[in-house]
């Protein structure tokens, strides 16, 4: 079908459906260039709908960055919500990007970003739709070459049977070696397992058709090795020693999307070591933007979109070393434009006064924290050791410059909780909002948020089980009867859905046929609960004679080899096991900031940090690990 055709079919329906903005392009800031005048066309595809889709800063920030190049041509599309799917299967419309109308499998590359697990079904409905082979092996020179990226690839088996090459670590260099490398493929007209082969020879990308797992009696994996020796033993991560300018040339959507706003990251990376987190680890070592920087960005940023709101992301916001000069600086663009500041991830332990003053008059929305935890074990456990005089006196500075609003997160599930370990979680919330009440009465205003830990990959806690159903739903219970109180609101996650994340984020490659088959059922939106179909899930699983309880509620074995061992973070696994096995026993690990215990990171990236001498990272030189420690 031709981008006209298209557009003639869209002009007959699209009034039927919902949103009819989300599929009609030409937004402001979006790019228009000529096919013709460009070598290579890139789909960058966001596996959800427009509106979680636009605001996604990876896909900002490659949208930007591949577009200043004369050579190619980035568009972008997402997935259509179900009503626009079935008039699009209907009429036999394949999925198209929105600033051309061209099918996507028209294109040279597409481009996937796979931020969280749940999207993995929806990256096969995006295949499908596009009319693109959903397996990797059937395609041919004919198809676009699938490549994805993004926090949930940093363990790629369960997605390898269906995507081409992965993206390890950060993308922004090495993006554009791949396009390089297919340009001069496709000049020769080679075959494609010779693009295949050419691409896994740069650092940070994974051909998974090169690998190959071998398994042990009792399921687990005894290893995951290349198919011959031109391969590498393993895939180490793509980092940037120095952050780029971050985009300043934001799309204005058609229509009113999650997050309307100008996204700065200030920060890539944190020092804290939370036991639990994910991005805390994969993405070492800090590195921080100079203010400078952000500033030009966010200024720039206004005045092309009209923007309202400034969002300063990190992991650990108030970390970053020129917090307080930087809000300085930034409110004198507030006062002038009357903005509204969104500051997440505020540490309870750094939040400042001066911050706080900084912030007052602007249109600053509310304060976000995260203890995590209530009991002191628990907090020893995770490695987060904020007191309860800590949170408490925040959250009386907070009200007492007269904020109304203050958000919490927590997390049940976590090694060795009690039911005791969640009554101090709703303790301390009752504690926080008496604060509140005494400072500015009725108004003020607590959400709790409470999620459920899922054991991740590249994490101290890669090693624990996932909590039982039944035990989730019991300790939900009581935060709900114990904050069922005015001026607080409650959301939780539902244990269906944490128990999906903890299947798909521990999986090995047989979940492929298994994602393929819960996607055959009507498996899709898997993020949005009333759509997270757990029959089909459980049939998938039962039809390839796989037990998801294999992959959540088995605490695995000290020298076990993961699905995701051949995917190389930089930091030492042996690292995480002692640091598992510290939190069994209670025992705090300092911030990397006040003195380095030797995770890896610096060793594996060396040659890097003395190729970038002026690059500053937020990692001491440490000591090399011992063998065997």
């Amino acid at each position: 079908m031709t981008p006209q055709e298209i557009e003639a079919q869209l002009e007959s329906f699209l009034l039927k459906v919902q949103k009819p903005g989300r599929y009609v392009g030409g937004e402001f800031n979006s790019v228009e260039k000529d096919p013709a005048a460009v070598q290579t066309r890139v789909a960058l595809g966001f596996p959800d709908i427009y509106d979680l889709g636009v605001p996604n800063l990876g896909l900002s920030i490659f949208y930007d960055q591949l577009n200043r190049d004369e050579t190619v041509w980035a568009e972008r599309c997402y997935l259509p919500w179900e009503d626009m799917e079935a008039e699009m299967r209907a009429r036999s419309i394949p999925l198209y990007t929105l600033e051309s109308k061209t099918p996507v499998s028209q294109f040279d590359i597409l481009g996937i970003t796979i931020p969280y697990e749940s999207l993995y079904t929806n990256v096969l409905n995006l295949l499908d739709l596009a009319e693109i082979p959903l397996f990797s092996k059937e395609r041919d020179e004919r198809q676009p070459l699938v490549i994805a990226g993004g926090h949930a690839t940093f363990n790629p088996e369960p997605m390898s049977a269906f995507i081409d090459a992965f993206v390890i670590g950060e993308g922004e260099d090495v993006l554009q070696e791949i396009i390089r490398v297919y340009q001069s493929w496709k000049r020769r007209q080679a075959p494609r397992q010779e693009l295949l082969l050419r691409l896994s020879e740069l650092e940070g990308v994974y051909v998974p058709v090169f690998y190959e797992p071998k398994y042990n009696s009792d399921g687990t994996i005894a290893a995951i090795r290349p198919l011959d020796a031109a391969h590498r033993e393993k895939i180490r991560k793509r980092i940037l020693p120095v952050l780029p300018p971050p985009p300043s040339n934001f799309i204005v959507p058609s229509i009113d999307v999650v997050q309307n706003r100008v996204a700065i990251e200030i920060m890539r990376g944190c020092t804290r070591g939370c036991r639990f987190c994910h991005a805390g680890f994969v993405t070492r070592p800090v590195r921080e933007r100079p203010a400078d920087q952000i500033v030009d960005a966010i200024e720039t940023s206004l005045d092309g979109t009209g923007y309202e709101e400034i969002a300063l992301l990190s992991l650990s916001s108030s970390d970053y070393t020129q917090i307080q000069p930087l809000v300085a600086r930034l409110r004198a663009i507030y006062e002038r434009r009357k903005l509204n500041i969104s500051l997440p991830s505020l540490r309870i332990d750094t939040v400042s006064v001066d911050i706080l003053e900084q912030l007052r008059g602007s249109r600053f929305s509310g304060f976000t924290l995260a203890p995590e935890a209530a009991s002191e074990k628990i907090k020893r456990t995770i490695n987060k050791p904020i007191s309860e005089e800590q949170l408490l006196e925040t959250a009386d500075v907070i009200f007492s410059h007269g904020w109304q609003t203050i958000k919490l997160y927590f997390m049940i599930g976590l090694p060795n909780e009690t039911i005791e370990d969640v009554q101090a979680i709703a303790d301390i919330c009752l504690k926080v909002i008496k604060v509140g009440r005494k400072n500015i009465g009725k108004r003020s205003q607590l959400n709790v948020g409470i999620s459920t830990f899922v054991p991740k990959p590249h994490t101290p806690f890669q090693w624990a089980k996932a909590d039982e159903p039944e035990l989730i739903l019991e300790k939900q219970a009581l935060l709900k009867k114990t904050l069922f109180t005015p001026g607080i609101k409650i959301n939780w996650s539902d244990p269906d859905t944490t128990m999906f994340e903890a299947w798909s984020s521990r999986g090995d490659r047989r979940q492929s046929a298994v994602i393929y088959r819960a996607w055959q059922l009507g498996a899709k939106f898997d993020a949005w609960q009333d759509h997270f179909n757990k029959k089909a899930w459980l049939q998938a699983f039962a039809e390839n004679n796989l037990d998801p309880n294999f992959y959540m509620h088995r605490e695995r074995g000290e020298n076990e080899v993961f699905p995701w061992d051949h995917i190389d973070i930089g930091v030492n696994k042996r690292v995480l096991r002692a640091e598992y096995e510290r939190s069994l026993r209670g025992e705090l690990r300092k911030d990397c900031r006040e003195g380095c215990y030797g995770c890896g990171v610096n060793q594996a990236f060396a040659n890097i940090r003395a190729e970038n001498p002026s690059a500053q990272w937020f990692c001491p030189v440490a000591p090399a690990v011992p063998e065997g420690k």
